[in-house]
């Protein structure tokens, strides 16, 4: 059985590639920094770690000796991520679980980047095309983890991928996100104050992005790749079909908000080389994926 490690296992992501992984028939040894998981599910290996202290990492690669590693684990606090500096820590840990991974052995890693890594004023992203251009620490920070991780690759003999996350959607995001800040006002009756919402942008379901950060993992393909959708979405259709999901569309307060003004107007991912090389295309419809997601908020708000 495939024995891999994934990191950030209880986070918006990781929860959801977690149950990726075991339906693909990988053994999962699961990092977390929390004390108790009794919640989630028995067929995983659980491991209590910290990823910023050394001697803690080195101990669960020895333990563990994975083939391969899926790594999520960063620090993206709603609100302050762009900018924190916890970012720096984030790579040095980063960089630091990389070396451990290929002096025990490893074989394939997969590291988790942002659509923040490319020049916004392009607007359409394309790997390996499209400059690379980050206007925050937080995309200056992945992108050179990206760059290390691929010289580690090739002087080490390691296979490395690099899983470029768009925008997602889905249970589990934090409850200030886009998504979930919309229904949650909508499911209490209260106002959903947003932007004019003309922003295209790319929008992909959690659990499909799970699916396919693990084809990845589990596929030859090196570098850069795309995680998206690659279908254009306006933020006001977003927006508007959770309202008629929840039949509120008359709290939606679409332009009470004032769009920042480097906010761009596009930004949507070229995604072939996910769907060719990889092989893997989307399988939830928005339709569906929104659905899922309000009756998971309902469910959430019901047990508050």
């Amino acid at each position: 059985m495939k024995k891999v490690l994934l990191t950030g296992a209880r986070g918006f992501i990781g929860a959801h590639c977690l149950e990726a992984l075991l339906e693909r028939g990988f053994n999962v040894h699961a990092v977390s920094s929390r004390g108790r998981w009794n919640d989630y599910r028995e067929d995983v290996e659980w491991h209590h770690a910290d990823l910023h202290n050394g001697e803690h990492v080195l101990r669960l690669m020895a333990d563990v000796q994975p083939e391969y590693m899926l790594h999520l684990a960063w620090d993206v606090t709603h609100g302050v991520y762009w900018s924190s500096l916890e970012n720096l820590r984030w790579v040095k840990s980063s960089l630091g679980l990389l070396h451990d991974f290929i002096e025990t052995g490893g074989s394939r890693a997969v590291m988790v980047g942002s659509c923040a890594e490319y020049d916004w004023d392009y607007g359409y992203c394309t790997e390996n095309l499209t400059p690379l251009k980050p206007a925050t620490l937080y995309g200056v920070c992945k992108n050179a983890l990206h760059e290390i991780t691929a010289a580690a690759g090739r002087e080490a003999n390691l296979s490395t991928a690099w899983g470029r996350l768009f925008f997602l959607y889905g249970p589990g995001e934090h409850e200030d996100r886009l998504v979930p800040s919309v229904i949650s006002a909508l499911l209490k009756n209260e106002d959903a104050f947003c932007t004019h919402g003309e922003q295209i942008r790319d929008y992909l379901y959690v659990r499909d992005a799970a699916a396919a950060l693990v084809a990845l993992l589990e596929s030859e393909v090196t570098g850069p790749v795309n995680i998206a959708s690659g279908s254009p979405l306006a933020l006001k259709d977003l927006i508007m079909l959770a309202g008629e999901l929840i039949g509120k569309k008359g709290k939606i307060r679409l332009g009470a908000i004032a769009a920042a003004e480097d906010d761009p107007s596009l930004l949507l991912a070229n995604t072939e080389r996910l769907n060719r090389e990889v092989g893997w295309m989307p399988r939830c419809s928005l339709q569906e994926g929104m659905e899922e997601t309000v009756k998971w908020w309902k469910a959430k708000l019901k047990k508050a």
